[in-house]
């Protein structure tokens, strides 16, 4: 393989997708350090290839059992923003496509940022449906945060269009007729959950970003609303504005101690 330069090998390389392709042993026998190095580079690649499609296999494991009995639109539904002293918690829920192949696509707490947001893209351009549900800091507030989940991602399915068969819920059932399914850790179990967690996680981060542009103060662009030591001492300092959580603690304990 020495007739050819190293760009055009791994040119070449780009081609074969075959461990005992023999243009691959051709070039395998080529002993200039570089080449080496594009071998070793195109074998970690296959390498990363194959988990992922072993790993997409076992996520898409609930949603095939359901085609396999004819249901159509399958949605995945979960929640961003329980735990945050601030901000609202925000509920997906996303219907894709039967022949859907998002290669990555995992829990949203595993995946950093960067990547949230090229799968978060993703995920849009190929969906057959996307559905948001929001429900405020005063909201939960008022009925609590286990109330409020609930409520976002009925509103979250309602926006759905076609409306779903079947609802796979991340640890949680709601009340509505739809067929459902909870399941545990479901965001690390089912492509469709896994996608409404990205979907769920990217858009509050997006909401929290542009509230720390009203309120840089308290840190929202970095924190998300979690009680960071920074974004306690901005309660302590500036007090709490109307997206903060009152009925969390220690945002309930601060208030009343400034109250007396």
């Amino acid at each position: 393989m020495e007739q050819y330069t190293v760009k055009e090998i791994q040119a070449l390389l780009q081609q074969i997708d075959d461990e005992h392709d023999p243009l691959l042993e051709a070039i395998m026998q080529d002993e200039r350090k570089s080449v080496q190095q594009l071998v070793a580079r195109w074998r970690k690649q296959k390498k990363q290839e194959e988990q992922a499609k072993r790993q997409w296999e076992e996520m898409t494991r609930y949603e095939r059992q359901l085609h396999e009995k004819g249901i159509e639109w399958i949605a995945g539904i979960d929640e961003a923003g329980r735990g945050p002293l601030a901000g609202p918690v925000v509920a997906a829920a996303v219907i894709l496509p039967k022949d859907a192949y998002i290669p990555g696509l995992n829990d949203s707490k595993k995946l950093s940022a960067a990547k949230r947001e090229t799968l978060f893209h993703t995920i849009q351009s190929c969906a057959v449906s996307i559905g948001i549900g929001v429900v405020t800091a005063a909201e939960i507030d008022e009925i609590n945060i286990y109330e409020a989940t609930k409520k976002a991602m009925v509103k979250a399915v309602q926006q759905l269009s076609p409306q779903p068969h079947y609802l796979f819920i991340d640890a949680m059932a709601l009340p509505i007729p739809t067929p459902q399914q909870s399941i545990i850790k479901g965001d690390a179990n089912s492509v469709s959950i896994a996608a409404a967690s990205i979907i769920a996680k990217v858009t509050r981060d997006h909401f929290m970003k542009q509230l720390a542009k009203r309120y840089p103060q308290y840190g929202f662009d970095k924190n998300m609303g979690y009680g960071t030591r920074q974004h306690l001492e901005a309660i302590r300092t500036y007090g709490a504005i109307e997206e903060h959580r009152r009925s969390f603690s220690p945002v309930k304990e601060m208030l009343e101690e400034t109250n007396k």
